[in-house]
């Protein structure tokens, strides 16, 4: 199986960014063990959702779960960027293209536990691939293999291809930009999952200034790591 290297500013995070991915992570076992592929989407490109998916899955991992991370952008990769492949590596689009089997697109990653679907060459009809039985067959046969999939899909605002991946999930997540986004457009997006016929497991409010969170958001968000995070 081919490697890929996640870079270390996704695996070492601060103390603060730590617990508050653990306290997500948390939050998503407790919606249920029925609730096994995921997908992640944003109103707008640059809300910090693929970050966020990806320290997500480092996190679970961390914590012993089976956890298959699929970046389904095939229009756009943001996780691309954020990884190293030394090997040729086929991706998504050459599955869903019957260009590769499956075996030939899943790598490993330098992070236990965790395993990695990239993208591919951007396909000329990525909606469509997405849309095809191919893919909820694929997502049938790793659910019986992993513990978690978490799918990184492009923004809902701007393509549709993330409501069709959410037809054929068990939950959404929806990463948004704190003070970027206006709430009609949030209200848009949620509607759209809706129509999906996917829950929506809860919103991540990203990009937070806690020191703008009165005076326990700025007390905590300044000195929290600075006395807590050595001991860890």
């Amino acid at each position: 199986m081919r490697t890929a290297t996640i870079s270390s500013k996704i695996i070492q995070k601060e103390y603060q960014s730590a617990e508050a991915y653990k306290s997500l992570r948390t939050n998503i076992q407790f919606c249920g063990g029925d609730k096994k592929v995921l997908v992640f989407t944003s109103c707008t490109p640059n809300e910090g959702k693929s970050s966020i998916t990806m320290n997500l899955a480092c996190s679970m991992a961390a914590a012993g779960k089976r956890v298959l991370l699929i970046d389904a952008d095939l229009r756009k990769s943001v996780i691309w960027g954020k990884v190293t492949v030394k090997e040729e590596t086929k991706g998504l689009s050459h599955y869903l293209s019957r260009q590769a089997p499956l075996k030939e697109v899943i790598c490993g990653t330098n992070v236990k536990n965790m395993y990695l679907i990239l993208p591919g060459p951007v396909p000329p009809n990525p909606a469509e691939l997405l849309g095809n039985a191919l893919f909820e067959s694929m997502l049938d046969t790793l659910r019986d293999i992993y513990d978690y999939i978490f799918i990184d899909s492009p923004p809902l605002g701007s393509v549709i291809d993330s409501a069709i991946i959410a037809g054929k999930c068990d939950g959404s997540v929806l990463v948004v930009e704190s003070g970027a986004i206006s709430r009609r457009f949030v209200l848009t997006v949620k509607r759209q999952l809706e129509k999906a016929g996917c829950p929506i497991l809860g919103v991540v409010l990203n990009k937070v200034n806690l020191q703008k969170q009165g005076y326990y958001g700025k007390y905590y968000g300044k000195y929290y790591g600075k006395y807590y995070g050595e001991t860890r």
